[in-house]
């Protein structure tokens, strides 16, 4: 039996993201929300959208869409709206699936707070939320995964996770981000709202968007973070888009399992960006896409690290775009993003990136700001331990 599910956030990113949803084949019925009208008008007069899209299904405020009769949201809105528009839907008796990060915001501590309300809420409602970090279904992730279950990296020794994305990277200048965030409904209201933390001295920093170099290490151990010591990097220069905060991050973690694991959130970096984590046990590792052990390393291809879709999933993604084998953006980790929260939404399950394995990725990079302006001051970092009906 499928699922109805309402995409709220169509600009962007969103976008990339609706047909993938639309195109589902447990997706039944499709609805449509944004605060910018002619974005869901675009998408109302799709041809592709005709069979699962009534124009009863168009929105143009979560509160409206919360009150339709829906299983599920995707919510792909700007950074700093998740976390309240995450609970709002659970709320309203909706599974969620948010973009990532859990929420962005300069105060640490009300990051930890949106943090605890969510796993709450989850609790409470019943309803499951998904997180949708790429990294969890990159190649790399998914192999690793698999070799850790065989249990082939014997005992988890180290990690190293890293996510360089210079400010001023020709492929997607952060600059011009903020200005397009900024433009739009939301953005105006978020400068206004800003400047209350600016007042109030509040410095953000990298490791407030962590989940692209933390999940990596983390979801293939099966662990978390419980101290870290970190270290902030400034450049003389002044740069009107960083201001006082640090522009690189790098962070020392004691994991939950004895394993050690290096973090690095860079945002001035002359390089050409990279989205990716290493892993070493006592009995293999892996590195740089090749799986190592005492007898040598073994480059290994996308295919070989991949796991399957289900051959009914992968077709109906492919008639998307006319291509064999199309897995969308970031590694092709949008394909299993979407499927992963349809599936579990439909067959009643926890999704893999759920509430609590969410929470462990935002919090460990809290932490790490934290310890950061404190001049590498050794602090703890908070869990919420696992899903009901999971072991700890």
């Amino acid at each position: 039996m499928g699922i109805s599910l309402g995409v709220v956030g169509l600009g962007a990113f969103g976008s990339s993201f609706a047909e993938l949803f639309k195109s589902h084949p447990l997706v039944d019925r499709i609805a449509l929300c944004d605060r910018e009208k002619e974005r869901v008008e675009a998408f109302a007069k799709k041809e592709s959208f005709q069979d699962k899209f009534d124009q009863s299904d168009a929105y143009d405020s979560l509160e409206e869409i919360c009150a339709a009769d829906l299983d599920a949201l995707a919510i792909i809105t700007q950074p700093w709206l998740h976390a309240a528009q995450a609970v709002q839907g659970m709320e309203s008796g909706k599974h969620v699936y948010s973009a990532v990060p859990i929420v962005c915001l300069p105060d640490g501590d009300e990051i930890l707070e949106w943090c605890d309300r969510i796993v709450a809420t989850c609790r409470r409602t019943g309803m499951h939320y998904m997180l949708g970090e790429t990294t969890y279904y990159r190649p790399e992730a998914m192999y690793c995964r698999r070799r850790a279950a065989e249990g082939a990296f014997g005992d988890f020794v180290y990690a190293e996770g890293e996510y360089f994305h210079d400010v001023d990277d020709p492929g997607c200048n952060l600059r011009d981000v903020q200005r397009a965030r900024t433009s739009s409904k939301s953005g105006r209201e978020w400068t206004e709202l800003s400047k209350q933390y600016q007042a109030r001295g509040i410095a953000s920093g990298p490791m407030h968007y962590p989940t692209h170099s933390t999940s990596g290490p983390i979801c293939v151990m099966k662990a978390h973070m419980t101290k870290v010591y970190a270290l902030p990097y400034y450049n003389r220069a002044a740069d009107d888009f960083f201001g006082d905060e640090p522009r690189n991050e790098t962070a020392l973690f004691e994991m939950s399992n004895g394993a050690a694991v290096r973090i690095c959130e860079y945002r001035q970096i002359g390089h050409g960006g990279r989205e990716t984590f290493r892993v070493y046990g006592t009995e293999g590792s892996f590195e740089n896409g090749a799986w190592c052990d005492k007898h040598g390393c073994t480059q290994l291809t996308v295919e070989e690290m991949r796991d399957p879709l289900p051959a009914e999933v992968a077709e109906a993604f492919t008639a998307i775009s006319g291509k064999p084998d199309f897995y969308g953006g970031h590694g092709g980790s949008h394909a299993y993003l979407v499927h992963e929260f349809v599936a579990a939404v439909a067959g009643a399950r926890t999704p893999a990136i759920n509430a609590w394995e969410a929470a462990r990725y935002m919090a460990a990079g809290v932490m790490a700001h934290k310890s950061a302006l404190k001049g590498g001051e050794v602090l703890d970092v908070p869990d919420w331990g696992d899903p009901p009906g999971q072991p700890a």
